[in-house]
C-alpha cells in the first residue's frame, strides 16, 4: 500500500513537472483541433500581432505580417493581456473540425471591445472573407449574435480546415482579451448557467441588499455616510458587471451606452471618490485631521472632475486625437494610484495616533479586503500579471468581504448614534422641563405681584373712597341738592361694584393653592368667590376622588382651572362657566366651558394668548395635552394631565 502511494505521488510530481515544462516551452500547434462539445484551449495554437489603430483594417496586410514572422504566440492557457498598449490586435488561428458532422462554432471575446471583426480563408480561397463584425457599444439584444460577449459564428464541415483572423480595436487603455472558441450549443449552455456558476446572482444580491440596508439606515439617521456607501456600492457593482458583460444583458440600451461613455474604470474612480468620503466621515477627519480632510476633498473633487472631462472628450478623441485619449487613460491610472495612496496614508496616520487609533484599526480591516482584491485586478489590468485565483475575480470577492465588515461597522455606528440621539433627547427634555418650570415660576411671580398691587394698593383706596362717599358730610351735601342725589347714589353703587371686582380679580390672580387632599374644596371655594358679585355664574362639577391625586397634579389642576376661569371672567364676557374635573384610570380630564363671545378677530387666539400659553406650558410640563374648541358660542378648553 505504501509502495502504491509512493508511485502515485511520483507520477503526480512528474506530471506536474511535465506541465510546467510544457508551459515554459509553449510549443504552438499548427492547427487547433475543434470538436463537440469542447476542444483544446485556444492558446495552444493562436498567434497575435499589433499595429497602429490609425491604419485602415486590412486582413491581407496582417497575413503578410504573419508570413514575415511578426506574429507571436500568446500566453499559455491565459488571456491575451497587453496592458495599456493602445494598438490594434490581430489574432491568427488555423482550425479544423474533427467531428464527423458539420458544426457551428463561436469565437467569443468576453470583455468590452470598441470594434471587432472575424475573417476566414477556406481551402481554395486566395483572400480572406469577412464573416462578421460587431461592437460592444451595442447592447446584447442588438448584436449579430445576441450574447453578453462579442461572439462571431462560423461553420466547418466535417474534417474541414480554415484560417481565421480576428481583429480587435480597443480604446479604453486596457488590452485584456479573454477569448475562446467552442460550439454554439456548448456556448449557450454555459451562458445559461453563467450567473450561477460564477456566483453573480449571490454577489449582486448581497451588493444591492447592502445598499438598501444603508438606505434604511439613512432614513432613520440622516447620516450622509450611508448615502456615500450607496454610491460606492453602486459604482463598484457597475464596474464589476461591465467587466463580465452582465450590463449588456440587463440594462436598457440608453443606459448601457451612457455607462460606457463614462468608462468602466472611471466608475472605479468614482467609487474611490465615494470611498474617500466614507473614510473621512468614519474616521472623523474633519475634526481630528483637518489637513487630510481637505486633501481628501481635493482628491475626490479631482476624480469626479476628471470623469466628467473624460466622458466629454472621449467621443472626439477616438475620432480625431488618439494621443489625447491615451493621455487620458494614463491620467486615470495615476488618479487611481493617488486615491489608494491617500487611503493608506490616512490609515497609517490614524493608526499611529491616539486620537483615532481605534477607528483606524476598525476601518483598516475593511480597506485591506477591497484593496487586496483590487491590487490583483489592477495588475491584470496593467498587463503585469494574469492571476485570477477565484471566480468571477478577486475584486468581486474583495468587495464582498469589505461590505460584510463595513456593514458591521456601520451597524455599530448606527447603534452608537441611536444611543447618542437618545441621550440628546433626554437632555433636550430636561432643558425643556427646566425652561418650562422657570416660565411657570415667572408667571406665578408676575401674577402674585399684580394681585398684591390690586389688593394692597387699589383695593384699600377704593374702599376708602367708598367709605368717604358714604360719610355724613357727603350725604348732607347731596340731600341739599336733590338733582345731585341720584348721581351720588349711582356713584356709590359703581364704587361698590368696582371694589368687589378688584377683590374678585385679585383672588383669581392669586388663588390659594390646595393643600394635600383639598383640590375639590379649593376649586369649590374659588367658584363661590367668583359667584359673589352676581354678574357671572361659575358651576363646578367635580369627581369625589380628586383629593387622592398627587400634590403636583392637584396644584397644576388648580392653577389651570383658575387661569381658564379668569380668562372667561376677564375676556369672554360670559354669563355662565362650567368647570368639570373627571378622574380616569391614568389621566385627569379638565373641561372649562363658557357661553361668552369666544375669540373675536384681532384679539388673543389659542395660539397667541399669554394665559392659554401658560396653561399649555403647565400641561406639557406634566406630559399632558391641551385642546381648544371654539363652537358656535363660547369656548371649550379640554386638558388632560397624567395622574
Amino acid at each position: 500500500m505504501r509502495f502504491r502511494l509512493l508511485v502515485l505521488l511520483l507520477l503526480g510530481w512528474r506530471a506536474n513537472a511535465a506541465a510546467q515544462t510544457a508551459d515554459k516551452l509553449h510549443v504552438v500547434r499548427d492547427t487547433l483541433l475543434l470538436k463537440d462539445p469542447k476542444g483544446p484551449h485556444i492558446s495552444e495554437a493562436y498567434l497575435y500581432y499589433t499595429e497602429p489603430i490609425t491604419l485602415p483594417p486590412d486582413p491581407e496586410r496582417a497575413e503578410a505580417a504573419w508570413r514575415a514572422g511578426r506574429f507571436r504566440p500568446g500566453p499559455w492557457h491565459k488571456p491575451l493581456n497587453l496592458g495599456l498598449l493602445h494598438e490594434r490586435v490581430w489574432m491568427r488561428l488555423t482550425v479544423r473540425n474533427t467531428d464527423p458532422e458539420r458544426l457551428r462554432f463561436l469565437w467569443s471575446i468576453f470583455n468590452f471591445t470598441d470594434s471587432a471583426a472575424l475573417y476566414c480563408r477556406r481551402p481554395g480561397d486566395s483572400t480572406f472573407a469577412r464573416l462578421g463584425a460587431a461592437s460592444s457599444w451595442v447592447p446584447a439584444a442588438e448584436r449579430p449574435f445576441p450574447a453578453r460577449s462579442l461572439s462571431f459564428p462560423f461553420t466547418l464541415a466535417a474534417g474541414e480546415t480554415a484560417v481565421l483572423l480576428l481583429r480587435i480595436d480597443q480604446h479604453s487603455g486596457a488590452l485584456y482579451l479573454p477569448t475562446y472558441i467552442e460550439t454554439a450549443e456548448h456556448f449557450l449552455a454555459w451562458e445559461m448557467g453563467f450567473p450561477f456558476e460564477r456566483y453573480w446572482v449571490w454577489l449582486l444580491g448581497l451588493y444591492l441588499g447592502s445598499a438598501l440596508f444603508n438606505l434604511v439606515l439613512y432614513v432613520f439617521l440622516r447620516d450622509r455616510i450611508h448615502l456615500w456607501y450607496i454610491v460606492y456600492v453602486l459604482c463598484v457593482s457597475l464596474f464589476l458587471m461591465m467587466e463580465d458583460g452582465l450590463d449588456a444583458m440587463l440594462f436598457p440600451a440608453w443606459f448601457y451606452r451612457l455607462e460606457w461613455l463614462v468608462g468602466q474604470f472611471n466608475f472605479m474612480l468614482l467609487a474611490a471618490a465615494a470611498g474617500i468620503r466614507i473614510m473621512q466621515l468614519f474616521l472623523r477627519l474633519r475634526a481630528n485631521w483637518p489637513r487630510l480632510h481637505r486633501a481628501g476633498n481635493w482628491l475626490a473633487g479631482a476624480a469626479v472632475g476628471f470623469v466628467v472631462v473624460y466622458a466629454g472628450l472621449f467621443p472626439w478623441a477616438v475620432r480625431h486625437n488618439l494621443a489625447l485619449l491615451h493621455a487620458l487613460n494614463i491620467t486615470r491610472e495615476v488618479l487611481l494610484l493617488a486615491v489608494f495612496g491617500f487611503g493608506w496614508v490616512t490609515l497609517l496616520s490614524t493608526l499611529l495616533s491616539r486620537r483615532s487609533q481605534q477607528l483606524g484599526a476598525y476601518y483598516s480591516l475593511t480597506y485591506f479586503f477591497f484593496f487586496g482584491g483590487y491590487v490583483v485586478f489592477w495588475l491584470n489590468h496593467l498587463g503585469l500579471s494574469s492571476f485570477n485565483p477565484i471566480y468571477p475575480n478577486p475584486l468581486a470577492w474583495g468587495l464582498f468581504l469589505e461590505l460584510l465588515v463595513l456593514s458591521a461597522l456601520l451597524t455599530g455606528r448606527f447603534r452608537f448614534t441611536l444611543r447618542q440621539n437618545a441621550l440628546l433627547r433626554i437632555q433636550e427634555l430636561q432643558q425643556r422641563n427646566e425652561v418650562g418650570s422657570r416660565l411657570i415660576a415667572a408667571q406665578d411671580a408676575e401674577r402674585e405681584h399684580l394681585a398684591r398691587e390690586l389688593h394692597d394698593a387699589l383695593g384699600p383706596n377704593l374702599a376708602a373712597l367708598h367709605m368717604a362717599w358714604q360719610s355724613r358730610a357727603v350725604r348732607d351735601a347731596l340731600a341739599a341738592a336733590p338733582a345731585a342725589a341720584a348721581i351720588g347714589h349711582l356713584t356709590e353703587e359703581i364704587l361698590g361694584q368696582l371694589y368687589e371686582q378688584v377683590r374678585q380679580l385679585s383672588h383669581a390672580l392669586l388663588p390659594t393653592e390646595p393643600g394635600a387632599g383639598r383640590l375639590a374644596a379649593s376649586i369649590t371655594t374659588l367658584c363661590t368667590t367668583l359667584n359673589l358679585p352676581g354678574t357671572i355664574q361659575v358651576v363646578p362639577n367635580l369627581d369625589t376622588d380628586l383629593d387622592q391625586l398627587p400634590p403636583a397634579v392637584q396644584s397644576a389642576a388648580y392653577r389651570i382651572v383658575a387661569e381658564l376661569v379668569n380668562n372667561a371672567v376677564r375676556h369672554a364676557q360670559a354669563h355662565r362657566v362650567q368647570v368639570q374635573l373627571r378622574r380616569r384610570l391614568t389621566v385627569l380630564e379638565i373641561c372649562v366651558e363658557d357661553d361668552g363671545r369666544g375669540f373675536a378677530k384681532g384679539e388673543d387666539t389659542p395660539a397667541t394668548g399669554i394665559g392659554l400659553r401658560g396653561v399649555q406650558t403647565r400641561a406639557a410640563y406634566l406630559g399632558g395635552s391641551v385642546r381648544i374648541e371654539v363652537p358656535a358660542q363660547g369656548t371649550r378648553v379640554l386638558v388632560q394631565l397624567p395622574c
